[in-house]
């Protein structure tokens, strides 16, 4: 697209948002993921689409940082120890991995007809998997901090490691390599370590007296200038000493880890995280060469599903020799089919160097982007066929009747602070809990909880709830919350019901389902904020607590108008604090 005389190509960019806000919600809604969104949207505009570009490996290259600070960002989460502990998985699994996909995939090209060398490299590249779209594909499921997402992470900087050597392995298969001494090479690999040398050093030594420095000067955007400044200057920095420029991100994020600016560091850098990275995906679908695809379909059509198979394959075996279940191995599997953007980089090389051709670079890109782009369908498929299961319940106790214990139904952040008081006295409590999780951590703390799902009545009548005390509804669900306050009254109308409820709207509904009094859940903890407000501007004990009283009396009172109101006429009625301003539903 033409440039603009102020040198601002504003069509372009006014196109590549538009494409990605359009898409992305569309494919996000129809359950496909943001990933397949921006892919799709690339190759509608791209050159083999609309063709409102002609140059999308132009804006790949500069795409290419939202993967950067991607690895930027993720390193901030990842302290020192922690990768540490990851050693085993990284250079264990990670390094297993490469090795034996590197075997595989090299026989699709001897199988094919090319000769060693290019074969090597062309499965070498689709060993190397897409950070930029496991990463988001784990963030967007969850799994990001999970312990089968951190080994799949382990994997990925493995990968990101080995691009070095891979790169070291062109330039020595390269026609007229023999000519490289052994001085140069050892030279060339001293230089990357002592590049990661350097960079620790600065990251330990210089770069919190740097922000003590800034943030001293209270210029905000000098923080996210030298926020940026941080990442791209060590993603400039390992590439000048011939390493990934994402593992320069990577290890400054790492290196900043334990930094009280983290947080901050994390703030700033997000946004353009956020946007270039989509803008690489968009860049990717852009960069699948229709013309290439249909004039090789047939090598293509051979060379895509085998050399997906295979590494599923091998990455399916090699979960399973290190111990991970079947459903684990199964989705690391279709989430690291694919190869990756390092792939380019490594294809790019044995082109300057002759390994390869220009044509056989344009099969080998476009191999890339389709398995790129086939990834978001396989982890579709594999979630419609291997649903989450069910969470286990077994080994947790079975609620049991104690007798006329007060019975409590939640015991999250809520229901941990009611029972404090009730056991502090002495009481018996029964409580009950859907959660594994938080059952498995009261019990590490000495409490009696046992799993049942509250809105089941087999559940409330086993826990006891037609002779306890009183029963305390402390689950964060509104609705979960209304069900079981309808089914208490329903088969216990003689039992005392006490409720937590999220807002006044929730509070109507819990008493018309027989709780006599609910209680807000941030009502309480706000007027003690506000009363802690007058007190720091010097307001007497008696005058605050006069001014909450008056507040608690005419909440009361217009909350008995609005039940009023909205069992006479259907609908709620609003009044505020002074008898005409709108309230807001907290």
């Amino acid at each position: 697209m033409a440039a603009e005389t102020t040198g601002v190509d504003l069509p372009a960019i006014v196109t590549l948002l538009g494409a990605a806000v359009v898409a992305v919600p569309l494919f996000k809604r129809a359950g496909l993921g943001s990933v397949l969104g921006y892919l799709a949207a690339g190759l509608a505009i791209g050159p083999f689409g609309a063709g409102l570009f002609a140059d999308p490996m132009a804006i790949l290259h500069v795409a290419e940082l939202g993967v950067v600070m991607f690895l930027f960002i993720i390193g901030l989460e990842m302290q020192p120890s922690r990768l540490w502990s990851m050693r085993r998985d990284i250079f264990g699994l990670g390094l297993a991995q490469v090795l034996v996909c590197m075997a595989l995939l090299s026989l699709v090209g001897l199988a094919l007809g090319y000769d060693f060398a290019p074969a090597l490299i062309a499965g070498t590249g689709f060993v190397l998997t897409s950070t930029a779209i496991v990463m988001q594909m784990l963030e967007e499921r969850g799994d990001l901090s999970a312990p089968k997402g951190q080994r799949i992470v382990a994997i990925l900087l493995l990968e990101d490691l080995a691009i070095v050597p891979l790169l070291a392995l062109v330039a020595f298969l390269a026609p007229g390599a023999e000519d490289v001494t052994m001085v140069e090479r050892l030279t060339g690999i001293g230089i990357g370590l002592g590049a990661i040398l350097a960079l620790i050093l600065a990251g330990r030594y210089l770069l919190n007296p740097v922000f003590s420095l800034l943030a001293a000067a209270r210029a905000r955007e000098v923080m996210t200038a030298a926020a940026l400044l941080i990442v791209l200057g060590a993603a400039l920095w390992m590439q000048v000493g011939g390493l990934s420029t994402a593992m320069g991100a990577f290890l400054a994020g790492v290196m900043l880890s334990t930094s009280s600016y983290r947080h901050q560091l994390e703030a700033d850098v997000e946004p353009f995280r956020g946007v270039l990275l989509g803008l690489f995906f968009l860049a990717v679908g852009m960069a699948l060469d229709l013309s290439v695809v249909a004039a090789n379909w047939r090598l293509i059509l051979i060379a895509v599903p085998a050399l997906i198979l295979l590494k599923m394959a091998a990455i399916y075996v090699l979960a399973r020799i290190f111990r991970a279940s079947h459903r684990e191995a199964l989705e690391r599997m279709v989430l690291m089919a694919q190869g990756g953007e390092f792939a380019f980089v490594l294809y790019g090389a044995a082109l300057a160097v002759g390994l390869i051709s220009l044509p056989e670079n344009a099969v080998l890109t476009a191999v890339i982007v389709i398995s790129m782009v086939l990834t978001p369908v396989f982890v579709l498929a594999h979630d419609r066929l291997m649903p989450k299961p069910p969470v286990s319940t077994e080994g947790l106790p079975a609620p049991e009747d104690d007798g006329d214990a007060v019975l409590l139904i939640g015991f999250g952040r809520f229901g941990q602070i009611v029972s404090q008081p009730l056991l502090a006295r002495g009481l018996r409590v029964t409580i009950i809990d859907i959660e594994p999780e938080a059952i498995t951590t009261a019990r590490d703390f000495g409490f009696k909880v046992y799993f049942g799902d509250g809105t089941r009545l087999d559940i409330l009548r086993a826990a006891g709830a037609s002779h306890a005390r009183a029963v305390v509804i402390g689950i964060d669900n509104p609705g979960a919350a209304t069900r079981i306050a309808h089914l208490l009254h329903e088969e216990c109308p003689l039992i005392p019901v006490f409720a937590r409820s999220y807002d006044r709207r929730h509070s109507m509904e819990l008493i018309k389902a027989g709780v006599e009094a609910p209680i807000r859940e941030t009502y309480e903890s706000a007027l003690l904020l506000g009363a802690d407000l007058l007190r720091q501007f010097g307001d007497e004990t008696a005058a605050i607590e006069d001014v909450l009283a008056d507040v608690r009396r005419r909440d009361t009172e217009r909350f008995a108008l609005q039940l009023a109101g909205d069992a006479s006429s259907g609908r709620t009625l609003i009044i505020g604090n002074a008898g005409f301003a709108l309230e807001s539903s907290g």
